[in-house]
């Protein structure tokens, strides 16, 4: 967690409401960290539905293969999650640390152990002393309040520069009900499903299945769509829970994702996993700029995707952004080693309105220091016109600066 916050930071933090059926609270553990919490427990009223998506990463973290297990159940009592220790590449130390922090768990919330949902970030390859958690974890249970997200959200911070949150309030059916998400991630973050950690509260009546559609289908446009540095993570972990206390009030218990109640719901769904999404990419290691990368005119929006995500990950292109050099040049090599369709004289470039190349070549209008001027703005906006069909895609990224070696070069040390 750094003490310097990233200049791209939101500037409206909103006020995070309490939702019905959950309760935070954190603590400082000492897993990695000194001076500052490192440890999350919610706890979720009986009844509370699970949603998940996990790295595809090959080598995925011993909590990840804990909740997978025990997805299938769709139910859950409580979040355990730890910061300064990923839990990752532990072998069966991982899994038996996994097993003990939920039997403590367990034992703290009153409920059973594969009711409990685990969640790690921070460095590969060490054991976890989930003996820490023994008395922490009891009494934080006891100290649990509806108040307090953004101390979770900053107890889950590694290398974050700010607490991450987002929250929306939508009808459904007569009543009102509210999504409350935080997130964590910096660096790594090339999700592949979700992002480093995420995590999605809401006390709308929703079943697992219709939560779990709903939440696969949520990322693909959000968290599927950033990259920070084209890394993908042992840990990456996006979990929603809906607690159903809304039905008291009159909302209408959801068991399909196709329900046509949950119109809004959806929408305003996809918005807090957007937010959060884009405050990833606002926090990239080191970043001083936000790039938002469109391609259009490809032959599919699949093949839009692997186009932008070729740009967004190049070295070259976030280098040069990061010297506010308008480097069309690298765009075009992104673009033609993406392995898509893609034709040199019907390509155009755009830099933040700014057409420099069409048809194979600079734009006749081309003004460096026109160009050059738009660079300086804190959000950068490449826009890719391919002319080869209706296919259209967005992703976000960030540049890549000389903070972000020194903050990779010694993570560990």
């Amino acid at each position: 967690m750094s003490s310097t916050v990233s200049p791209l930071a939101p500037t409206d933090v909103p006020e995070m409401p309490a939702i019905s059926g959950v309760k935070l609270a954190t603590a400082a553990a000492g897993i990695r960290y000194k001076g500052r919490t490192d440890v999350l427990l919610a706890i979720l009223d009986k009844g509370t539905t699970v949603a998940g998506v996990f790295t595809r990463s090959k080598c995925p973290s011993a909590p990840v293969e804990w909740c997978r297990a025990k997805l299938g159940r769709g139910q859950a009592r409580a979040l355990v999650v730890n910061s300064g220790n990923a839990n990752a590449f532990t072998g069966k130390t991982g899994r038996q640390s996994t097993a003990l922090t939920a039997s403590i768990a367990a034992k703290a919330v009153g409920c059973q152990a594969s009711d409990i949902y685990l969640a790690s970030t921070g460095v590969i390859g060490e054991p976890l002393d989930a003996t820490k958690f023994d008395g922490v974890l009891g009494d934080l249970a006891a100290k649990t309040a509806p108040e307090g997200w953004m101390d979770a959200a900053r107890a889950i911070m590694t290398t974050d520069t700010f607490p991450k949150v987002a929250t929306a309030t939508v009808k459904l059916g007569k009543a009102k009900v509210t999504i409350n998400g935080m997130a964590k991630g910096a660096g790594m973050i090339a999700p592949d499903m979700a992002t480093m950690l995420s995590f999605i509260f809401t006390d709308a009546p929703i079943s697992a299945s219709a939560l779990q559609s709903l939440l696969k289908t949520g990322v693909e446009d959000t968290f599927n769509a950033v990259t920070i540095d084209g890394d993908t993570s042992t840990s990456d972990t996006l979990l929603a829970f809906a607690t159903g206390t809304a039905a008291a009030r009159g909302a209408p218990k959801i068991s399909r994702p196709s329900d046509p109640r949950l119109k809004a719901f959806t929408k305003a769904f996809h918005a807090v996993l957007a937010d959060l999404a884009e405050q990833v990419a606002r926090d990239g290691e080191g970043a001083r700029k936000l790039v938002e990368i469109i391609v259009e005119g490809a032959v599919s929006k699949a093949s839009a995707r692997r186009i932008a995500m070729s740009i967004a990950n190049s070295p070259l292109v976030k280098t040069a952004i990061a010297g506010e050099d308008a480097n069309w040049g690298r765009v075009v090599m992104a673009v033609g080693k993406a392995g898509e369709p893609a034709n040199r004289d019907k390509l155009s470039i755009s830099f933040n309105g700014i057409r420099v190349a069409q048809r194979g070549a600079r734009d006749p209008s081309y003004d460096e220091a026109e160009v050059s001027n738009a660079m300086k703005q804190p959000k950068i906006q490449i826009k890719v016109a391919l002319g080869l069909g209706k296919g259209r895609d967005r992703v976000l990224t960030c540049d890549l600066t000389k903070e972000y070696v020194a903050i990779n070069g010694d993570y560990r040390s």
